[in-house]
């Protein structure tokens, strides 16, 4: 994420961090690579303009001529106006009225169906009880795509394929919703390969239809500037409550985030960060700052991981690790657990230092590696998982044919859970014996 963006600002703070005295001369050459990056990257001219003129104000100021580390407090300023500029903070929802409506609206192929399955998934997590509605009469597919949504959801979905009255699909889901408790719609609407005035007359009578609470505009990351173009003109059109921008996890450039909310007003409230229905998470403008300067997000990870993993689950873990029980059954359910998480690239780069972390290093040939351990131990029986030390020659040429690998994969991959097994032990030994040795500080003779 924002890769490009993020390496290039790090050749910028190389020469900030070796600043032992601030002048107009030495910042104005460090900001001006630093407006480079930042157009390069497709932030909107005036945006990048008035950042740069922002950050040299107050970089000039009285109370950076007195810092210890001026450099390191220049780079702060850069921070804190990063986040002035993608919003300050997250903006949220404002989902009052019952039934509550939420109109996706956007361009066709910028994510909206997904979107919506996406929200829908992360309403419903928040204790709501959302209901789809498939809007888009043009595009039977993307109706069919939205019922598949629902299903993988379990959520319901109001479709009614054949009808092409937009407005009386929006007043039977309106009653249908009451009739069924759902306190949440969210109107899946129609979108074209270019803006149109036919597309947005017909969102604005649906507006005034179902008059809702929310109009999210659905935007691809990756298209730039050209993006806040489009928020632009919906905005006039629709007065947009707020943008979700898709395709986030790859987008190196970053100039839609940065310049969306300069440009329209308008804050960024969700954010696309991958295939899967989960991957969907709030618009932090903090913690998307702090990625951007290589300083990681590890608040967005905890949060992942507390979803994505049981915590008595964790804890029965933790005492298998500590008893030294821990199996290959257990390592395959670790395994799946981290896949859960995201790729390993985008684990990674919430790490403070992340991105140095990752160059030079094969991302896809880790996750390759953690696919195909996976399907070694999934060659095996549960038997042979719970106890490897059953694992003769002929067993693991079985499991090297059944899993597409050498038989030297196997050994490799029993080879090192046996070194993980025995670090345990020692582990738990060392626990131990600190355990006596404060039961005994604790005694009196």
């Amino acid at each position: 994420m924002f890769d490009s963006l993020s390496g290039k600002l790090q050749n910028a703070f190389r020469n900030l961090r070796g600043l032992g005295k601030i002048s107009e001369g030495n910042v104005g050459d460090a900001l001006r690579e630093v407006r480079m990056a930042l157009l390069e990257a497709d932030v909107n001219f005036k945006v990048a303009r008035d950042f740069i003129e922002s950050v040299k104000t107050k970089a000039l100021g009285a109370e950076v001529v007195q810092s210890i580390q001026p450099g390191q407090q220049i780079i702060k300023i850069i921070h804190d106006e990063l986040v002035t500029l993608l919003g300050s903070s997250n903006a949220g929802l404002a989902l009052g009225g019952n039934p509550a409506c939420v109109m996706m609206v956007g361009l066709h192929g910028s994510g909206k169906t997904t979107s919506s399955g996406k929200l829908a998934r992360w309403l419903h997590k928040q204790g709501r009880t959302p209901l789809l509605v498939a809007a888009d009469v043009y595009r039977p597919a993307a109706m069919e795509q939205l019922a598949t949504l629902g299903k993988q959801l379990d959520l319901p979905v109001f479709v009614r394929l054949g009808e092409t009255d937009v407005l009386k699909i929006a007043r039977e889901a309106l009653e249908s919703a009451r009739e069924t408790n759902r306190n949440t719609l969210i109107f899946d609407t129609a979108g074209r390969l270019q803006i149109d005035e036919v597309l947005v007359q017909e969102l604005v009578r649906l507006r005034d239809a179902v008059k809702p609470q929310e109009i999210l505009l659905v935007l691809d990351a990756a298209t730039g500037q050209e993006a806040v173009n489009v928020a632009t003109h919906f905005d006039k059109a629709l007065s947009i409550t707020g943008a979700i921008l898709t395709k986030l996890d790859g987008d190196a450039r970053g100039g839609a985030a940065l310049s969306l909310k300069a440009v329209t007003g308008k804050p960024i409230k969700f954010a696309g960060v991958g295939e899967k229905l989960e991957d969907f998470e709030l618009f932090h403008p903090e913690r998307m700052a702090s990625r951007i300067l290589g300083m990681g997000d590890v608040v967005s990870l905890v949060e992942r991981a507390a979803e994505a993993v049981d915590e008595a689950d964790a804890k029965r873990m933790e005492e298998k690790m500590r008893k030294g029980q821990f199996s290959l059954e257990d390592f395959l359910g670790q395994l799946r657990q981290m896949k859960k998480l995201g790729s390993l690239e985008s684990l990674v780069g919430m790490l403070p230092g992340g991105a140095d972390m990752i160059k030079g290093t094969d991302m896809n040939k880790q996750q390759k590696e953690f696919k195909r351990m996976e399907g070694i131990i999934c060659a095996m029986t549960p038997l042979e998982r719970r106890t490897p030390q059953i694992l003769n020659a002929k067993r693991r040429m079985r499991i090297a044919k059944g899993s597409g690998v050498k038989v030297t994969d196997v050994n490799n991959l029993l080879n090192k859970f046996t070194q993980m097994q025995q670090m345990m032990k020692k582990m738990g030994k060392f626990q131990k014996m600190m355990a006596r040795g404060g039961a005994l500080r604790g005694m009196k003779f």
